[in-house]
C-alpha cells in the first residue's frame, strides 16, 4: 500500500451482483443481531464493502476525466452509474435494519447522533422506482461533461480548451479580451440547443423524483442530497438577501475603482478579470515550479500539511496540467482504502493555478485528515458546505507565500485574489436563485429560464454590462456554470463558506495558532457532525444570522477599500 501510485492502480469492474447479494446478508444479519458487538461487525465490513466499490468507481471516473475520449473508461463510467444506482436498493435496505435495530443507542454512543442522521438521508432519498431517473440523468450529466471538455475553441492562431481561452481574459489588450470572451461565448451560443436539451431533461428527470419521494418538485430531494439536516430554503433565502444588501454595493466599488484604474468609462464583461492597467500578476514558474512551491509552502505552514503534501506527491495523487480533452473542471475526490485523496484541475498560468494549489489541495488536506481521524467512511467527506470552508480557508492562509509564486507581483495577486473572494459571492447566490426558480417552475421554456438568469444578473450583479453579444446579453451566461447541471444547489454552498473563510482570515491575522489549531480540527472532524455544530468545532458564526455577513467581510471589506484608495 505505501508504495502505490495512482497511475499503477488496477482498475476492476466492481461486482456489482456480489455487492448486492453481500449487502443482503448483512441486512439480515442486522435483522437477526442479538448484541451491540454483532452489529459492530456489520457497519465495518459494510464500510469495506462500500469503500472497496467506490474506490474503483472512482479510479475510473478520474480516468474518464483525465481523457474524455477514452471509450474504455467512458463506458465503464456509464457501467458503474447504471449499476450504481441498481444497487442503491441493497445497501438502503441495509441503512433501513440498521435504523430500526434495537441497538441504535449504542451506535449513537459510539459514532455520534451525526451516523444514524446520516444514514437517515441515503433511505430518504432513494426508492427503487427512482432508479430508472438516476440512470438517465448520470447519462445526461456525462453528456454535458463531455461536451464541455471537448470543446475546441479557434482563437489566436490556435485551437483551446475553455481553460485555455480564459487565459485571454487578462490580456493587456483590451480587444484581445474582448474577442476572446466573445469566441468563448460562442462556443455556448453554438451548443445553446443541445444544453437546452440536456437541461431540460435534467430539470424533468429531478422534478419527477422529488415527486416519487413526495414532494412536490425536486428541491427539498436537493437539500437532501447536499447533506442539510439543519438548515433550509428560508435560511438560504436569508443569506442571499444579506448579500444583496451588503456585497453587491462594495462589488459596485470595486468595480468602479478597477475602471477608473484601467482607464476605462464603464467596466464590461470582458474587462472583469483585467486588475491592473500593467497586466495581472502571472505566476513566475512553470507547472512544475508551482507544485516545488507548493510543496515547500506546505512544509513551513504546519507538519500535519508537509506531511500531506508529500503524500500527494510521492504517490502521484495530483493531475494539474492542462490537456485536449480533459475534463473542464477542477476537483478533489479521494480514494478510501488507500487513504488517499486525489486532486486534479488544469493549469493556465493565471493566479487561477494558485487557486487550485489552495482550494482544490485545501479540500484534500481536510479529506486526508479525516480519513485518518474517523473511523467510518460516512465521515471522511464534510458535508459540502463545510467542505468548502477548508478549501476556502487554506486560499487565505496562502497569502503569506505569494511571493513564491509571483515574485513581485505578490501584492497584485493578494488584492486581485481578495477582490475575486468578493464578487464571486453574488454570481454564487444567483445560481442558488436560478436553480429554486428552475425547479418551482417546470413550465419556464427555456428561453424564458434563460431571461430569468438575465435578471438575476440584473438584481445581484448589476455591473454586469455584454457589448455586442446578443446570447450572454440575453441571459446566456448560466450555462457555463457546470454546478448547475451535474451539482445541483451545491453552489450555495461557495458563498456560505466564503463567509467561514474570511473570518479564518481575520483570525489567522490576529493569532495564526490559534485559528491554524480551529482549521484543523475542523479538517480532522470531517463529517461526523452537523453543518452548524461543526462551525461551533472551528469557533465560527453562523451565515444565516441577520448581520453575520456584514461581520465577516469586515476585515477583507476594509483592506479592500484602502487598497483601491492607495490605488486610485
Amino acid at each position: 500500500m505505501k508504495n502505490f501510485k495512482f497511475s499503477t492502480i488496477e482498475y476492476v469492474r466492481p461486482d456489482f451482483e456480489q455487492y448486492k447479494t453481500d449487502f443482503q446478508k448483512l441486512t439480515e444479519q442486522v435483522k437477526s443481531a442479538k448484541s451491540y458487538e454483532e452489529i459492530q461487525h456489520t457497519i465495518k465490513q459494510a464500510d469495506e464493502l462500500s469503500v472497496s466499490v467506490s474506490d474503483m468507481t472512482t479510479i475510473a471516473y478520474i480516468r474518464n476525466t483525465l481523457n474524455t475520449t477514452d471509450d474504455f473508461y467512458e463506458k465503464e463510467v456509464e457501467y458503474n452509474d447504471e449499476k450504481s444506482a441498481e444497487a442503491a436498493a441493497s445497501s438502503t435496505e441495509f441503512y433501513k435494519a440498521l435504523l430500526n435495530c434495537n441497538f441504535t443507542n449504542e451506535i449513537t454512543e459510539e459514532y455520534g447522533k451525526e451516523f444514524l442522521i446520516s444514514i437517515r438521508r441515503q433511505v430518504d432519498q432513494f426508492k427503487e422506482e427512482l432508479i430508472p431517473y438516476l440512470q438517465k440523468e448520470a447519462k445526461l450529466k456525462q453528456r454535458y461533461q463531455k461536451l464541455m471538455a471537448t470543446a475546441q475553441i479557434p482563437f489566436d492562431g490556435q485551437t483551446l480548451n475553455l481553460y485555455g481561452v480564459q487565459k485571454y481574459f487578462e490580456n493587456p489588450d483590451r480587444s484581445v479580451r474582448k474577442a476572446a470572451f466573445k469566441a468563448y461565448s460562442d462556443f455556448y451560443h453554438s451548443n445553446e440547443e443541445e444544453m437546452e436539451e440536456i437541461f431540460a431533461e435534467l430539470v424533468k428527470i429531478r422534478n419527477e423524483m422529488g415527486k416519487a419521494l413526495g414532494y412536490e418538485n425536486f428541491i427539498p430531494l436537493g437539500y437532501i442530497q447536499q447533506q442539510r439536516s439543519d438548515y433550509g430554503i428560508k435560511e438560504v433565502a436569508a443569506f442571499r438577501e444579506q448579500v444583496r444588501k451588503e456585497i453587491v454595493p462594495l462589488c459596485e466599488k470595486l468595480y468602479e475603482a478597477q475602471a477608473k484604474r484601467i482607464g476605462v468609462d464603464k467596466i464590461k464583461v470582458y474587462d472583469e478579470k483585467f486588475i491592473y492597467p500593467d497586466g495581472n500578476a502571472q505566476p513566475i514558474g512553470d507547472d512544475d515550479y508551482l507544485v516545488k512551491e507548493a510543496q515547500k509552502m506546505y512544509h513551513d505552514l504546519s507538519p500535519e500539511t508537509g506531511e500531506f503534501i508529500d503524500f500527494m506527491i510521492d504517490h502521484d495523487l495530483m493531475d494539474l496540467k492542462n490537456k485536449p480533452n480533459k475534463a473542464s473542471t477542477g476537483y478533489m475526490t479521494v480514494l478510501a482504502s488507500y487513504k488517499a485523496p486525489f486532486v486534479f484541475s488544469c493549469f493556465n498560468h493565471t493566479i487561477f493555478d494558485m487557486q487550485v494549489l489552495t482550494h482544490e489541495l485545501g479540500h484534500a488536506f481536510a479529506g486526508y485528515e479525516s480519513m485518518r481521524n474517523q473511523k467510518t467512511s460516512l465521515y471522511y467527506m464534510g458535508g459540502t458546505d463545510i467542505a468548502e470552508i477548508h478549501s476556502m480557508s487554506m486560499e487565505q492562509f496562502s497569502y503569506p507565500y505569494a511571493e513564491q509564486f509571483f515574485g513581485k507581483d505578490a501584492d497584485k495577486f493578494r488584492f486581485a485574489h481578495l477582490q475575486e473572494a468578493m464578487t464571486f459571492v453574488p454570481f454564487g447566490v444567483a445560481v442558488d436563485e436560478f436553480q429554486h426558480i428552475v425547479y418551482e417552475h417546470p413550465e419556464l421554456t427555456p428561453k424564458e429560464r434563460t431571461l430569468e438568469w438575465h435578471k438575476l444578473e440584473k438584481k445581484y450583479m448589476p455591473w454586469r454590462k455584454y457589448e455586442d453579444d446578443e446570447f450572454m446579453d440575453r441571459g446566456g451566461y448560466w450555462y457555463h456554470k457546470l454546478h448547475i447541471f451535474l451539482y445541483p444547489f451545491y453552489y450555495i454552498n461557495y458563498t456560505l463558506t466564503t463567509m467561514g473563510a474570511m473570518e479564518f482570515k481575520k483570525r489567522y491575522m490576529e493569532n495564526p495558532k490559534e485559528a491554524w489549531q480551529d482549521y484543523l480540527n475542523l479538517c480532522k472532524a470531517g463529517s461526523s457532525k452537523s453543518y452548524l455544530e461543526l462551525l461551533k468545532v472551528a469557533n465560527l458564526s453562523v451565515p444565516f444570522e441577520e448581520g453575520s455577513v456584514a461581520r465577516a467581510i469586515s476585515t477583507a471589506k476594509d483592506i479592500l477599500l484602502k487598497e483601491i484608495e492607495k490605488m486610485n
